[in-house]
């Protein structure tokens, strides 16, 4: 950056050809240091995207230090860019072979994306070399811990074996004379059923097992019936709303419903991914998300996000929470359930609605996401991937995502992907806006997220979009500000691997 550094950084050997090894002026050595100390002290404020403008405003100027690229890739952890933070720390390492924060940042990192394997190996060499760091020690064991237990559950696993739902007994299943809670009636949900349902877990009361898994698995069943792109029409002067990640935000969600009304055949709703995860209300979101698509099958969607998958389901929270409130073999039917969720939805053939984003392939198109195979996890590439993951990028064409999966999406790809399909534009959520909401590209893309003061410490508004049926579909906007819940952090549930980075 010209304005920050003096001209006299150069890159050349003695002779006048460049090399790969610059040569740094005094200046600049000295320029890089205090932009480096400017950036750390922003990173102690938890000012990350400060820190992570000062680090690379360091490396501009110097760009031969590793612990650098280091420092960077530890404010990209925290602010979950984690393929950049992946990228510098190899770079760091590229420059310093021996720099063992680098392997921690690199090893955290693929933590976060679920590559144990990866991680552990980093945190193997970081023991192999430092013994005696007890730090670095149970860094490495609780990696180790998960990756035998995922080599364990693979190997009792079977091609043959009955799924969880397979196994699930419910007629053995008996309600207690004590409990008092909601019940379904004739095994169906209703109307009064899900009224009673949202006020027990207002009063951080439960539902009864039997039900809970009776509503896994109808709605599994209803799920396996849909295509993974699916079809809504709002007829002319009808009103349609689209939500954005809630992530476990029960409170927030109840407030969504006293703003806009109650899901209902003349108030119909489209949530698009992330119901769970670090919000500690997670077990809460879901059961009403899903009595409610029980009870409306043709006027309330739903959505897979990047968190309805097992991988962030271990270290974000909401297998924890399952464990907690109800059991281990409960976590394995969400599984199920999750790998059902479409993937997209069309609204009047005009506006795509996806999760992440759009693809770095170009002859994408909406019959090819119709026949999607989607009942498994996440792969790391491809259109399954970039519908769950990708994000929109100001820049022309598409690059590596900042997150390690998925692509960012510029402008000319939006429109390129509307034109060859006949859509106007694209809604499409996965990231905290301050006003819940931003619109980009020409207006072709809209971003909706809808969990405010996300994880209680974003102090971002949660929005929604309503539109209006007829010629032009166009989005209104609704912002929110976060209510208070009960005093459970978010979080509360999360992996112990979590705390290590």
């Amino acid at each position: 950056m010209a304005a920050t550094c003096g001209e006299s950084n150069v890159t050349e050997s003695g002779n006048g050809k460049s090399t790969d090894n610059p040569v740094v002026s005094d200046e600049n050595k000295a320029k890089a240091e205090e932009l480096k100390e400017k950036a750390n002290d922003f990173f102690k404020k938890e000012d990350y995207n400060q820190a992570i403008k000062f680090y690379s405003e360091a490396i501009d100027c110097n760009p031969s230090v590793a612990a650098y690229y280091g420092n960077r890739s530890f404010a990209y952890l925290r602010t979950e860019c984690f393929g950049y933070a992946l990228s510098d720390a190899d770079k760091a390492l590229a420059l310093d072979k021996t720099y063992l924060k680098a392997y921690y940042r690199r090893a955290s990192a693929n933590m976060a994306l679920g590559k144990y394997k990866e991680a552990l190996r980093d945190f193997k060499y970081v023991v192999t070399v430092r013994p005696s760091d007890k730090d670095a020690s149970a860094r490495y064991n609780e990696c180790n811990k998960v990756v035998k237990r995922v080599a364990f559950e693979r190997a009792i696993a079977s091609d043959d074996s009955k799924s969880i739902s397979e196994q699930i007994n419910i007629d053995a299943m008996t309600i207690e004379d004590e409990y008092s809670g909601p019940q379904l009636e004739d095994g169906k949900v209703t109307e009064k059923f899900v009224k009673d349902l949202m006020q027990t877990f207002k009063d951080q009361k439960g539902l009864h097992k039997k039900y809970a898994y009776k509503i896994l698995l109808d709605v599994k069943n209803y799920f396996q019936s849909q295509p993974s792109l699916v079809r809504i029409d709002v007829k002319d002067g009808e009103k349609f709303t689209v939500c954005g990640d809630i992530h476990g935000q029960y409170y927030d969600l109840l407030n969504i419903f006293e703003i806009n009304g109650l899901p209902s055949e003349t108030n119909p709703y489209l949530f698009n991914g992330d119901f769970v995860d670090r919000g500690s209300f997670s077990v809460e979101c879901i059961f009403v998300l899903f009595s409610l698509k029980l009870l409306y099958p043709n006027h309330f969607f739903m959505a897979r996000g990047n968190h309805e998958s097992e991988n962030m389901n271990q270290m974000y929270g909401f297998e924890g929470e399952v464990r907690s409130k109800f059991s281990a073999q409960m976590v394995g039917l969400f599984t199920e359930v999750f790998n059902w969720l479409p993937l997209a939805h069309c609204i009047n053939q005009k506006v795509l609605v996806m999760h992440g984003g759009l693809s770095n392939d170009h002859t994408v198109s909406l019959d090819a996401i119709t026949k999607v195979d989607r009942n498994r996890q996440p792969p790391e590439s491809g259109i399954m991937c970039d519908l769950l993951w990708s994000d929109p990028q100001m820049l022309p064409g598409t690059s590596p995502s900042k997150r390690g999966v998925g692509v960012q999406f510029g402008p000319n790809v939006t429109s390129d992907f509307l034109a060859r399909n006949g859509l106007d534009y694209i809604i499409r959520s996965h990231e905290v806006k301050d006003k819940g909401y931003e619109v980009s590209h020409d207006g072709k893309c809209v971003t909706v997220f809808s969990a405010p003061n996300y994880c209680d410490t974003m102090g971002n508004q949660g929005a929604f979009i309503t539109l209006t049926g007829g010629t032009d579909l166009k989005p209104k906007f609704t912002s929110y500000d976060a209510v208070p819940h009960p005093k459970v952090k978010p979080m509360a549930y999360a992996s112990p691997l979590f705390g290590l980075f």
